[in-house]
């Protein structure tokens, strides 16, 4: 129980410096002998000792934009693997949402692309934002469908 004499104080009192030796905080005011420090209006920044300071240890940006969007490449061989391992249905449209969804690709990929590399057995309609003439070719044959985004 806090009673009137042992009350916690609120409001400190503020240091008082330069008001002699018995204050602890007398004549130099606890800020050493001479240099630089020592005065008023100083501040060294960034310097660390002659230790390699941080915006010299990471490396130069540049004009690479941070949020650059990344474009998720889809082979029709790996398109065909999702098929047989049944993590994904013919019936269904293939589009980026679902690729999302089903975690196939990663979430932050803007666009997707489809490539012909590798065969595809299967029907299936896919919706995309490109994709190359080989692949669409493949897809054609064995009477499949792509959209292409514009």
């Amino acid at each position: 129980m806090i009673t009137l004499n042992n009350k916690i104080k609120l409001k400190k009192s503020k240091i008082r410096v330069g008001r002699g030796i018995g204050s602890g905080k007398g004549k130099t005011c606890g800020r050493g002998v001479k240099g630089q420090k020592s005065r008023s209006g100083v501040a060294i920044k960034s310097f660390e000792g002659g230790q390699m300071p941080l915006y010299r240890r990471l490396p130069k940006r540049g004009f690479n934009p941070i949020k650059k969007g990344t474009i998720a490449i889809l082979n029709l061989d790996k398109i065909q693997s999702f098929l047989d391992k049944k993590n994904i249905k013919s019936t269904d449209l293939l589009n980026s949402d679902l690729l999302k969804k089903l975690k196939l690709i990663k979430k932050n990929s803007i666009k997707l692309k489809i490539l012909g590399s590798g065969e595809i057995k299967n029907k299936i309609n896919i919706q995309a934002d490109l994709a190359s003439k080989s692949a669409v070719a493949k897809l054609e044959k064995i009477g499949g469908s792509i959209q292409l985004k514009k």
